[in-house]
């Protein structure tokens, strides 16, 4: 079997990683060599993982990379994606020329990772470790929080709120199109017409969880979730796990999950805790590396704790509480968990709308009051078609990643790219002054 040379690239915080590196596992487990590129914070998962890594030497990193705030999407683009594209399109076409690389894989919202590996003319695909950031026919934007639509109005709404993201995201065009102009890059008509010149998008969740589009462009593939458990979160599970609760006790319980990523979120976090007091449940509430546990209080119910394993502790809940990342909402799923979802950011919202509209749980803004935070788990307890619904969508799931065709989709790309590497180069093509 042909061995391939693989560069995974990712982006921000370990939430982030954590896709990219199962990922990498599984093409390492098909005999190919993989090294990643990624914050200079995560060089311990990275190299925990067994794999080799590749700092960011003129990107951003930490917080200048993934801003904690934002508010301001508009903002929030620029410093985090735009600005900063040619930057991040040195360091990969660097680290190309540094090392033999037959394809690349780049996090979606990576763009100048994807401009690098382009002007190197190395086939690249795009992992989307969420629902898809590219607009599709039919489907509501991914920041939007819209359901699928099924009625006219309904998809005059999800018409009206793709056009408002391609015109901020457009915004944006003139500046990425500079940064292509400096990589001898033809111009685009849209920005996210870069998805298009990927070789693939896989998108790194199931079909069964999505909304449904009228219709795939040619290069996208799903591909189901990439769920390994981070090193840091492995470690605990090397120790005995205690569950903090009685087993005589005979009560619901519940995982409070903080997300991975910084966004503001301690004060939502403090109320979903203390709502719990009202509610006949116990709970374990994991606050997450971004967070600090002596700052916050807990009522008796509540076992308050900085990280513990989630899939252990899943084996053992009743109700899933969290801002509703895609990992945490995919492995609740798959363990056919209920959730109530508070989503702050990202993709959140997006995973709230198909949570709900699947039936597997409920949403509510991140400013709800504690009446309502209780009374919704209380439902979600209650109520035997939440968990019904949510184990139904977690099968699907594992049939999903058992049969997974990124490490295919990859191989398929790197025999181009392996095929090219072996042809002599033609010098440039110069157009006479």
């Amino acid at each position: 079997m042909m061995s391939y040379d693989f560069l995974l690239a990712s982006w921000g915080t370990l939430g982030n990683l954590s896709p990219m590196l199962t990922a990498a596992r599984r093409l390492r487990q098909n005999g190919h060599h993989v090294r990643v590129m990624a914050d200079p914070a995560m060089r311990r998962e990275v190299e925990a993982s067994g794999f080799a890594f590749v700092t960011w030497r003129r990107a951003p990193t930490g917080t200048a990379a993934d801003p904690v705030d934002v508010s301001d999407i508009q903002d929030f683009l620029r410093r985090a994606v735009f600005d900063p594209a040619a930057l991040y399109a040195a360091d990969i076409r660097d680290e190309i020329s540094r090392a033999p690389t037959d394809a690349v894989l780049v996090l979606d919202v990576l763009f100048g990772g994807a401009l690098g590996a382009e002007a190197a003319d190395v086939p690249f695909a795009l992992l989307s470790p969420h629902v898809s950031l590219r607009p599709l026919p039919g489907m509501p934007p991914a920041t939007s929080g819209l359901t699928q639509p099924k009625t006219p109005g309904e998809r005059a709404e999800v018409d009206a709120a793709n056009a408002r993201q391609a015109e901020t995201i457009n915004a944006f065009l003139p500046a990425l199109n500079r940064a292509r102009a400096d990589l001898d890059l033809p111009p685009l008509a849209d920005v996210f017409d870069l998805f298009d010149r990927a070789d693939r998008l896989l998108l790194a969740t199931s079909q069964a969880f999505d909304f449904q589009a009228d219709a795939l462009p040619g290069n996208f593939r799903y591909v189901g979730p990439l769920l390994d458990v981070p090193n840091w979160s492995r470690s605990l599970q090397t120790e005995a796990w205690r569950a903090p609760w009685s087993v005589r006790s005979g009560r619901p319980r519940a995982l409070i999950a903080c997300s991975t990523g910084a966004q503001g979120q301690r004060d939502t976090f403090q109320r979903i805790i203390d709502a719990m007091e009202t509610v006949d449940i116990d709970a374990l509430a994991t606050a997450g590396p971004n967070l600090d546990v002596a700052d916050l209080r807990a009522p008796k119910n509540v076992h308050l704790t900085r990280g513990a394993p989630h899939d252990l502790v899943m084996k053992d809940v009743s109700v899933v509480i969290s801002q509703g990342g895609h990992g945490t909402t995919t492995r609740s799923l798959i363990n056919g968990l209920p959730q109530l979802i508070l989503p702050m950011g990202r993709d959140q919202a997006a995973n709230a709308a198909r949570i709900e509209a699947k039936g597997a749980g409920l949403q509510l803004p991140p400013t709800a009051s504690e009446a309502d935070i209780a009374a919704a788990v209380n439902r979600l307890i209650a109520e035997p078609r939440f968990r019904m619904a949510a184990g139904l969508l977690g099968e699907a799931m594992k049939a999903d990643i058992d049969r997974s065709s990124l490490v295919d989709e990859m191989e398929a790309i790197a025999a181009i790219g392996r095929a090219a590497r072996q042809q002599p180069r033609k010098p440039p093509f110069r157009k006479s002054a």
